[in-house]
Formats: C-alpha cells, structure tokens, sequence
C-alpha cells in the first residue's frame, strides 16, 4: 500500500489507536469503511487536486452488501452538478 499512495497515510486512513489490546495484541482498531471511503475523496482533493469531488456511491451486491464505491472527481464545476444529478437519481432508485 504504501509504494501505491507513495506514502504510508494509509496506515492513518485505515486504523485508528485503540484504548484496549484487540485479540491479536494490537492497540490498533480499523475504522468503518464510510471513513476509509472518506479519506478518499479528501486525497481525490488535496493530493490529485481535484476542485469537484462529490460524495461517493456505495456499490452494492444483490444481498445489499457495499462492494466498492463509485467516486467522480473534475476539475470542471458543470461536470460536478451532472454527476450530482445522476448520483441523487441513483439513490432514489436504490432507496
């Protein structure tokens, strides 16, 4: 992970500090996928510099689970209001 982000923040993005030993010893706890799905975008805008990045869709299999998100990022403000149109239009049929 670390040579595919160029820097080991995927160790911050992905686990939080623990108040208690977990089972394996490790005063580590992942965080939700929500926050890993988070951290994401913020990079998709500080890191890539992307001006445009709304929230992403969660991806979901035939039982409900969410398999990935779906992410778009522009730099153009009117691709951002269509995407947003699209993914509102997404929700409300997944809904």
């Amino acid at each position: 992970m670390t040579a595919f982000r160029a820097d080991d923040s995927w160790q911050r993005a992905l686990y939080r500090d623990s108040p208690q030993l977990n089972l394996f010893g490790s005063e580590k706890e992942k965080v939700t996928n929500e926050e890993v799905a988070e951290t994401f975008r913020q990079r998709l805008r500080e890191v890539a510099g992307f001006a445009y990045v709304p929230e992403p869709i969660p991806m979901r299999n035939s039982i409900g689970a969410v398999v990935y998100y779906l992410y778009f990022a522009s730099h153009k403000g009117v691709a951002h209001g269509v995407v947003n149109a699209i993914f509102r239009k997404y929700e409300r049929r997944e809904g």
